[in-house]
Parts: structure tokens; C-alpha cells; sequence
């Protein structure tokens, strides 16, 4: 038999019964004290006090919060400023960091980092020899990059439809193949060499456009394109050993190149209607292909085998920590490549490229003490002067069609 003591439980209502009614306004309850019970059990009345129904206690807020499921109503919220929880539904769409919107800036931003990287990827190339490995290594810091904004708030991408994922699958086989030929055949040919092939990307742009996109450069244009190629011939004059194969995959590059430019601004391109843009951010673009070119670049390294070497390299930490910051300078570039890219235009970002190559020799030249001749002077000069006269030209031609 069990001894244990029974409590009854308290109810969970309060002592007050409410009879308002539409016949009734008032409520009683019954006093806490208890009532003295004759054990004659004598007909007894209870002491009933009466109160208005506006001046009852309701229970504490411990109590209801006792009680009470998630979520509690608005009144026992302490905070006055009600907001709804910030969701990828419920936040804005566009991107929260405004990006500068003048060519001059994603210009020269371009010239820093592609400038910085052409001569990092020269010299990592030299003492890390596998290229497909180093363009996976880009395409995953991307990817990293590309992460951290959307974690941060910096830009929220929306949901791609069917036809943006089989634009993104088409153009990341595009971007994936850009970054691997370059970074080969840096390594097959020597640095002047492969300036002066990249030098003919302007060729293939206009030749592309009109092909592809039925887009026909002035003739004026054309026109100033010829001392920009010539010069960049001039200034890289020199030392021109090259292998048939690295001359064959740089001037696959090139076409490449070209074509990366026309389709990075075609898919970016809003001037008919602001909204008709398939990647209005240069950043949400970047974020769709970096996975899809690391996952395309790891198994073209893993294809040639270079990933088996790679196991058996030993690099030491400051090896390490400049593939890292490789890689960082990398997604640097693919962020302003493709927001210059979005502001200036396919065949200006490549005259932009070429009067960066001769930057790159330039800076060559001072990094690695080296002789300019009469003739590379002459190209220099050549380059930036026919860069200049395309920059007049466009220029010209977006004013008179402003004003038509």
C-alpha cells in the first residue's frame, strides 16, 4: 500500500470566474479567505464581492508565458520596434553594397589586379608547375569568395530559372577553359610571346561580334585598332622562343579570350531595358560559376594527373601562403573583369588588355632589370597612343547617339 502523500493539483484558471455576458457586465470572485463551515452544516451565504469587469486582474506575464506556445503576440514584446525576421524571401533583392558605377575606377582597378596577377601567375608557374591544379585553386577561391558575400549580406542571388542554369553550365565551360589555356600556355611560352599573340584579341572580338551578335564596330574604330596590335608587336620584341604547342594553345587562348569578353557582356548587358539583364551583379554571376569551373577544372587536373603530382609535392609555408594569396588576388580580378567588363564593353575591355600588356612588360622590365630597345619604346608609345584614340572615338560615338 502506497503511503506516498496526494496533492491535489492547483487549477490552472484563475480564482475569478468571468459571467460578463451580453445580459451581464459585472464579474465576481470569491474572497481568499476561507469561509468558516459550521459543523452543524447550517445554510450558509459566502460573502460575494463584486467588481467591474474593467477592473479584474489579469494573470501575471510569468504565468501566460507559462502557458503559452511561440510565437507570443505582439503585446508581450518588451521591443516597441516590431520588425519581421530577415529571410533570403523576405530581404531585398538587390545588392546592399553599391559598387561604383564609373568606368575610370573598374578601369584602373582592372589594370592593378590583372597587371599584379599576369606576373604572380609567372612566377608561381615556375616553382608550381601545374597549371590545371592553379586555375581549380582560382575557381575555389571564388567559390570561397563568393560565399562569404552572400553570407555577409553584401548581395542576396536569386533562384536561377532553367534557362539561366544551361547558360551557366555553357558559359562556365567557357570561363573554366579561359583560365586553364592561359595558365598553360604561360607556362609553355615566354611572357613577351604571349603578350604579342594576346595582342590579336581585338581582331577576334570584332570578328565574333559581327558573326555571333551581328554587331559591326565603326570603321573608325577599326581604324584604331591597328597601332594598338602593332604596338604591343613592337614593345614585345625580343626573345621569341615558343614550342608549336604553346603557339597553339596561346592563340586557342586568345580566341577564348575574346569570346569570354563578348558573352561576359552579353549576359550582363542591360541597355534596352534595366531589368532584361540575366546577372545584374557581376558578384551573383561569379557565384554561379566559380563551383561549376572548380569542379571542371579539378577534373581536368585530375584527367592529366596532375593532382597525383601534387600529393607528392612538398611545398613549404611560404610556397603555401603564396597560393593563397594568389588565389585572392584571382577572385579579385573576376570581380572587377566582370564589373568592367558590365560598364565599358567587350571590344573596349580588350584594348584595355592590350595596353595592359604593355604595362606588364614595363613593369618587366623594372622588376627584372631588363633593357627596353629603341623598338620596344617606339611599341609602347604606338599601343598607348592608339589605346587613347579608340577611347576618343567611343566616347565621340555615345555622344552623338545620346543626342539623336
Amino acid at each position: 500500500m502506497s503511503t506516498a502523500r496526494h496533492c491535489p493539483k492547483k487549477p490552472l484558471l484563475p480564482t475569478g470566474l468571468d459571467l460578463a455576458s451580453n445580459a451581464t457586465i459585472h464579474s465576481f470572485k470569491i474572497p481568499p479567505q476561507r469561509l468558516n463551515l459550521k459543523s452543524n452544516k447550517e445554510n450558509y451565504t459566502p460573502n460575494v464581492s463584486w467588481h467591474p469587469a474593467t477592473t479584474r486582474r489579469r494573470p501575471s506575464l510569468l504565468q501566460q508565458r507559462a502557458y503559452h506556445h511561440e510565437p507570443y503576440p505582439p503585446a508581450f514584446s518588451s521591443n516597441k520596434l516590431r520588425l519581421p525576421p530577415c529571410t533570403p524571401k523576405t530581404a531585398p533583392s538587390h545588392c546592399s553594397v553599391q559598387l561604383p558605377e564609373s568606368p575610370a575606377f573598374w578601369l584602373a582597378m582592372y589594370f592593378c589586379f590583372n597587371l599584379g596577377l599576369t606576373l604572380y601567375n609567372k612566377g608561381v608557374l615556375l616553382h608550381f608547375p601545374f597549371p590545371y591544379t592553379l586555375s581549380a585553386l582560382h575557381a575555389l577561391f571564388g567559390t570561397i569568395g563568393g560565399s562569404l558575400l552572400v553570407k555577409y549580406r553584401c548581395f542576396v542571388p536569386s533562384r536561377p530559372s532553367p534557362q539561366k542554369v544551361a547558360i551557366l553550365l555553357a558559359f562556365s565551360l567557357l570561363y573554366a577553359l579561359n583560365i586553364a589555356v592561359s595558365n598553360v600556355s604561360l607556362q609553355l611560352v615566354t611572357v613577351p610571346f604571349h603578350q604579342v599573340v594576346r595582342a590579336a584579341t581585338p581582331i577576334f572580338t570584332i570578328f565574333f561580334s559581327g558573326l555571333l551578335l551581328d554587331s559591326h564596330s565603326s570603321r573608325a574604330r577599326k581604324i584604331s585598332l591597328i597601332p594598338v596590335v602593332a604596338g604591343v608587336g613592337f614593345a614585345t620584341f625580343g626573345d621569341y622562343y615558343f614550342t608549336f604547342a604553346g603557339f597553339l594553345l596561346t592563340l586557342f587562348g586568345t580566341v577564348l579570350a575574346a569570346l569570354k569578353t563578348i558573352f561576359t557582356n552579353l549576359v550582363q548587358a542591360r541597355k534596352a531595358k534595366p531589368h532584361a539583364a540575366l546577372f545584374n551583379n557581376p558578384l551573383e554571376l561569379l557565384y554561379f560559376l566559380s563551383p561549376l569551373a572548380f569542379i571542371q577544372c579539378a577534373l581536368m587536373a585530375y584527367l592529366t594527373g596532375e593532382l597525383a603530382l601534387v600529393r607528392h609535392c612538398s611545398m613549404t609555408g611560404f610556397e603555401i601562403l603564396a597560393l593563397l594569396v594568389n588565389g585572392c588576388f584571382a577572385f579579385g580580378l573576376n570581380i572587377v573583369s566582370f564589373g568592367a567588363n558590365r560598364r565599358v564593353g567587350a571590344l573596349g575591355m580588350t584594348v584595355a588588355a592590350n595596353v595592359k600588356q604593355v604595362l606588364t612588360v614595363v613593369c618587366a622590365v623594372v622588376i627584372f632589370d631588363l633593357t627596353i630597345t629603341p623598338l620596344n619604346g617606339l611599341g609602347i608609345g604606338l599601343t598607348l597612343v592608339g589605346g587613347a584614340w579608340y577611347a576618343l572615338i567611343e566616347l565621340g560615338e555615345k555622344q552623338r547617339a545620346r543626342n539623336a
